[in-house]
């Protein structure tokens, strides 16, 4: 009997009411342990976390209603603030995703308490899901609720409620992995200023939110199609309206492909414990 063996015996003999706990391959316990946490977290400050972010994207749609709402006319058959609205729910819910799965890491670096992710019996596959997935609820939440609260001005519809969740999943869990690898990264919080202001919010206000990217020149054109912020806007708004400017198809598998990917990045950067372990 070796000597690990010799202390699991040791600790049974003197406490026999605990015993040995096995956890499997897959550790569910302390995964949904991890993602409660998660969201308790948020839920904590719903105020600055939830209720701010939605009042923010509502206050976008009433000055761009009040300044231009009766000077466009209807965009590919849509009224303008209809139009309009999809792409703001959108960036809400991709904005949060991300800086919940961002802050996650960061603050613990910050305070001093990273161990708190580190000690517990979680791989990186968990830790990676249960962050990923706290990023997922906060995102939803706030899409939720700036639906909920735009409905109330405006005349709002579902019109492919399968198309609305998947994109709406899909791009929260995009940005949730680019935000766990933001918080990975960053040693302070202007790092993370940094990706917010130099590439989220660029990328997400030239994807066609506040326009038909038919009315782009051909080079600009040809740059929103590929960029992915514009895929998850379309297909939400289609998901809304029924109409969409580009290939749902192509959109749906490039979001997908990118998410497989940075989810790959930071099981990686877990696993070798970079920026967390050292």
């Amino acid at each position: 009997m070796n000597v690990k063996s010799e202390i699991k015996s040791s600790a049974s003999k003197a406490y026999p009411e605990l015993g040995v706990r096995h956890f499997g391959r897959f550790n569910s316990l302390g995964l949904w342990t991890l993602y409660r946490k998660e969201v308790q977290r948020f839920l904590k400050v719903w105020m600055q976390t939830l209720m701010a972010p939605t009042i923010t994207t509502l206050l976008f749609l009433a000055i761009f209603s009040l300044a231009l709402g009766g000077l466009r006319p209807d965009i590919n058959g849509v009224p303008f603030v209809n139009f309009l609205a999809p792409g703001l729910i959108m960036m809400a819910v991709v904005q949060n995703a991300f800086a919940n799965a961002s802050s996650s890491l960061l603050v613990a670096k910050v305070q001093g308490n990273v161990v708190d992710f580190l000690m517990p019996p979680l791989s990186p596959l968990e830790l990676n899901i249960g962050i990923t997935m706290g990023g997922i609820t906060r995102g939803i939440f706030v899409g939720g609720g700036t639906f909920i609260g735009m409905s109330i001005f405006i005349d709002l519809s579902i019109h492919n409620i399968f198309a609305a969740l998947f994109y709406a999943g899909i791009a929260s869990a995009l940005l949730a992995q680019i935000g766990l690898l933001g918080g990975i990264w960053a040693e302070k919080f202007d790092h993370l200023a940094t990706i917010s202001n130099f590439v989220i919010t660029p990328l997400s206000f030239l994807s066609g939110t506040f326009y038909s990217v038919s009315q782009l020149p051909g080079f600009a054109y040809a740059i929103t199609q590929y960029n992915p912020f514009f895929y998850m806007i379309d297909g939400f708004r289609y998901a809304m309206t029924g109409n969409a400017e580009g290939s749902l198809w192509f959109g749906a598998g490039l979001l997908m492909a990118l998410t497989l990917m940075t989810s790959m990045a930071c099981q990686y950067v877990l696993a070798k414990g970079w920026r967390i372990k050292s």
